[in-house]
């Protein structure tokens, strides 16, 4: 028997493809990236980078909780930006949602993103100690 299973939530965007919005595999969680996705309307939020960011944050806060943690179980963030410029206005939405000791982190510029988002977050997330 496998100790592999699949988190959904309907708190935050369904899959776009063939994946799961995260897998908990014995007490570590591998959370899919998460864009600016409306889970109601599945459709990109209004606004600017600082809202797209807000929303992003707000859909890994929902996986996490699904999974029986938080974002403060995070051990590892990746962020992907469509424009490296707005990496300031990110860290500043970061600093709404996380607290201090942060998770290790990488920022990433990329050409593009799926559905034309300009910013992307996947994590790792440890439960228990």
């Amino acid at each position: 028997m496998s100790n592999k299973a699949a988190i959904n939530t309907e708190k935050a965007p369904a899959a776009i493809g063939p994946y799961s919005q995260a897998i908990k595999a014995g007490n570590t969680v591998y959370i899919s990236g998460q864009i600016p996705l409306d889970p109601a309307t599945m459709a990109l939020v209004e606004g600017d980078v600082e809202a797209q960011a807000r929303r992003v944050f707000t859909n890994l806060k929902a996986v996490c909780e699904e999974a029986a943690g938080s974002l403060g179980d995070i051990v590892k963030l990746n962020l992907y930006l469509t424009e490296l410029e707005h990496f300031g206005v990110v860290n500043g939405v970061m600093e709404e949602f996380f607290a201090e000791p942060y998770p290790a982190r990488a920022a990433v510029g990329v050409k593009a993103l799926p559905k034309g988002a300009r910013v992307e977050a996947e994590a790792v997330m440890v439960l228990g100690d």
